[in-house]
């Protein structure tokens, strides 16, 4: 299939084909997606098993026998909380260090880093005999999705030709997707597996850490990544490879003008100071905040109990688990099909009023009909329940993928790999301050917490609405000039004199 690439505004086209081992690459980079959906969906789970809170929460699983029931308050429980949340902190910090190793070594290596990492924590986490070997097994998951999450959207976003590059990048956001739907399917059936249940459960993960240690033996490095090292004529062959056309003369000198300006800039983090470097580095940083505020939490944590209300009964969880998750996972196939078809804005602004939407109308029956005790009415839970998988699909087809896809593709060469661990690290933060506070929020708020998630959904539209330009079709190394430059807000931090000063100061 030949698509046509856009170099810039003015200058000649670059064509490329998307070839069979540009798709197999995009595939295994992927898994890296998958292994993080998994380790979201999984904790869950296994937090809930009563084999797992005998074992490291025996104050806990004493609790829960006892406790008198609170739809808000139920599940509220810092310990608990935290276990989850510590492998987000741990990911925060190994995305710095995966950034260091994307520049220094290639996005190849990283994600094997990442596997091994992966591989390791899982083994610790799944053989675990006391609380600090669980720990600490958590702690290197969280190295796993720190590096994973740093390489694997940007060799995904530098692997694929421009005009494909939405729909590619968001295979990630995919595998996460996919990834969620597997541990609640693997929680499902391990819950009533007894003693060792959480062992199958956390263990699951080894699977695909394999599957992508093996798979990045056979995928190559990113011409970019090559080219960087100074690996020129490796770089050039391995972008005539995934290109599939002979004449990648002009995008190759591209690269090679992006790695010459990159290669000038001793300090990436110092450079990410520079007011020509906000506008990215802004934009990334709070599409991570609104991603992690939009209220998907809340929205997922109602889903067994609404499912259990209208009539399912013990079947409720595996039923919410499969139709929250596959409504999630095809429609995120809907965002690979519009992402460079209507473009990253009008994918954000749709789901903004689509989002916004639905969790006034489940805040405003949970508000009326749901008290601390008791259960919604067969008809009510039904229509919160409708309301509860729209959505999900609006999250699946625009902040969820386009969170890792925009921050990828925006920054330049010379900043891109630590502005995106800036942009990662800060994913990460905000997952943990919502994974640790969520609960007790829940306890505390009650159903208000619809509304405060839909007042961070309308922050969030008015902020795409005027702050986030589109990306749609532009090489990635072009994004400056035609993104930025002319953009209505962001083009008065694009001094033209920025990049020279900072030369400038290096010679002297």
């Amino acid at each position: 299939m030949a698509v046509v690439v856009s170099s810039n505004g003015k200058g000649p086209a670059f064509e490329a084909k998307m070839t069979v081992y540009v798709f197999i690459c995009v595939m295994i980079a992927a898994v890296g997606g998958l292994i993080f959906g998994y380790d979201i969906g999984i904790s869950g789970g296994v937090t809930a098993m009563d084999d797992f809170l005998k074992k490291f929460f025996p104050s806990v699983w004493e609790r829960k026998q006892h406790a008198h029931e609170n739809n808000y308050c139920k599940y509220d429980n810092q310990n608990l909380q935290l276990f989850t949340s510590s492998l987000y902190l741990a990911a925060l910090v190994g995305s710095f260090l995966a950034s260091a190793v994307c520049s220094k070594l290639g996005r190849k290596p990283t994600m094997q880093f990442a596997s091994v990492f992966f591989l390791i924590g899982v083994g610790l986490a799944a053989g675990a005999v006391n609380i600090v070997m669980l720990i600490i097994g958590r702690i290197l998951l969280g190295f796993g999705v720190g590096f994973g999450n740093q390489a694997v959207p940007l060799f995904l976003s530098e692997i694929a030709p421009a005009q494909l590059r939405g729909g590619l990048n968001i295979v990630f956001q995919l595998m996460v997707t996919i990834g969620i739907l597997i541990a609640n399917l693997v929680n499902y059936f391990t819950a009533t597996v007894h003693p060792n249940g959480w062992r199958m459960a956390l263990g699951g993960a080894a699977i695909p850490a394999v599957i992508l240690l093996l798979g990045s033996l056979i995928i190559c490095e990113t011409p970019t990544s090559l080219i960087e090292r100074n690996k020129n004529e490796e770089g050039k062959e391995t972008l005539r490879k995934i290109r599939g056309v002979e004449d990648i003369n002009e995008e190759y000198e591209s690269i090679v003008h992006a790695c010459e300006i990159a290669s000038q800039v001793k300090d990436p983090y110092r450079k990410l100071l520079k007011p020509a470097s906000r506008p990215p580095l802004i934009i990334g940083m709070l599409l991570q905040l609104f991603q992690q505020f939009s209220g998907i939490n809340a929205i997922m944590f109602y889903a067994p109990v609404l499912f259990q209300t209208v009539g399912f009964g013990n079947d409720a969880a595996l039923l919410s688990a499969v139709i929250t998750g596959s409504i999630n996972v095809l429609s995120t196939f809907v965002g690979i099909y519009l992402v460079d078809r209507t473009g990253r804005r009008f994918l954000l602004l749709q789901s903004s009023v689509h989002m916004l939407v639905c969790q006034l109308i489940i805040g405003i029956i949970l508000a009326i009909y749901l008290g601390t005790t008791g259960t919604l009415e067969k008809a009510q839970a039904i229509v919160v329940v409708v309301f509860v998988c729209l959505y999900v699909m609006g999250f699946a087809w625009s902040w969820g993928p386009l969170g890792w896809l925009i921050p990828s593709e925006t920054f330049p060469l010379e900043t891109r790999s630590a502005g995106f661990a800036v942009a990662v690290s800060c994913n990460m933060l905000f997952t943990f301050v919502i994974a640790q506070a969520f609960l007790s929020m829940l306890c505390g708020m009650r159903s208000g917490i619809f509304f405060f998630f839909s007042a961070w959904i309308i922050v969030m539209g008015l902020f795409a609405m005027f702050f986030i330009p589109e990306t749609k079709g532009v090489a990635i190394d072009d994004v400056r000039e035609r993104v930025w430059k002319p953009h209505w807000f962001w083009k008065r931090y694009m001094l033209a004199e920025d990049d020279h000063q900072d030369v400038e100061k290096r010679t002297e």
